[in-house]
């Protein structure tokens, strides 16, 4: 083959995925840099850049007293919205993957929370569990569970709590039907087969379906992480990260540093560390992959 040839094959598919790669550098990329470039610049409240100011920002931001706490209170989050919701979704979607009367009815319902907006679903919510005339209050008032209303939103541990419920609601929808079309891809004749050999149903589904499951669970997981981890309309609709700093977030944490504190440059650095998190997270995600190809 000529070396012509062989440049024209390597530039072959550039008109097809040339627009993909623009949207990437305009969307992704360009503003991953500004937001590195104003984490190390001082940013006055107007957000003019007054001067090169190299890490301070980041030092003001790991020396914040409520950083630490943020970032346990992040983990949390994170991982116990995403296991919560992986531990729902699978069974709902192997539910969901039988054949009973109304079946599809019950997967379009399923869409409605995913389909409906984060911060309207999190408004309803915030009402539903408010401390004066929410409705919460007044069924467990009415089941004789409760002797007066509980403020939920406002009491520590309780709002976290609540906040993560939310959040595994809207969260199931998607989680679910990821995992629906991953149950899709099982083929039907190897489980009829263990099925002749006399393979229980417990035993199918521990060593023929969730092994072919897994890559849909990888995808589910790191979508998740990803979502969740940036997560703002749950927290802010519900709580705004408070009372005080008790419900935020590291996302919340960076808005109220930016537009509260006015501090645009701490700002910048903490939503910089958060975007290294995210790389981290696909990184992982991508070891895991290659690990997967190279063992099949």
């Amino acid at each position: 083959m000529s070396q012509g040839s062989v440049s024209k094959s390597r530039f072959g598919a550039l008109p097809w995925i040339g627009p993909s790669i623009v949207m990437i550098a305009v969307m992704v990329i360009w503003p991953a840099i500004e937001m590195v470039r104003t984490s190390l610049h001082e940013i006055d409240p107007t957000g003019l850049a007054k001067g090169w100011n190299g890490i301070t920002n980041y030092k003001t931001v790991f020396a914040n007293p409520d950083l630490a706490p943020t970032l346990v209170r992040t983990a949390i989050w994170v991982f116990g919205v995403v296991a919560a919701t992986i531990l729902i979704s699978l069974p709902l979607a192997q539910l969901l993957h039988q054949k009973f009367p109304g079946r599809k009815v019950v997967r379009y319902s399923l869409i409605v929370p995913w389909a409906a907006s984060v911060v309207m679903t999190s408004i309803v919510w915030r009402w539903i569990l408010d401390g004066f005339y929410g409705m919460f209050n007044r069924i467990l008032e009415d089941f004789g569970i409760i002797k007066e209303p509980i403020d939920w939103l406002g009491t520590p541990g309780w709002n976290f709590f609540w906040l993560m419920a939310v959040a595994v609601f809207v969260s199931i929808p998607f989680t679910t039907y990821v995992i629906l079309a991953g149950l899709t891809t099982v083929p039907d004749d190897i489980l009829e087969a263990s099925t002749v050999d006399g393979a229980s149903g417990w035993t199918r589904y521990k060593e023929i379906t969730f092994p072919l499951l897994r890559p849909a669970l990888l995808v589910a997981a790191v979508i998740n992480l990803i979502n969740v981890f940036n997560s703002f309309p749950v927290i802010w609709a519900m709580t705004g990260g408070g009372p005080g700093y008790s419900t935020d977030t590291t996302t919340t944490l960076a808005y109220k540093l930016s537009f509260r504190d006015q501090d645009i440059g701490a700002s910048a650095a903490l939503a910089s560390l958060n975007f290294v998190i995210i790389l981290i997270f696909i990184m992982i995600f991508l070891k895991v992959s290659k690990w997967k190809e190279a063992t099949e």
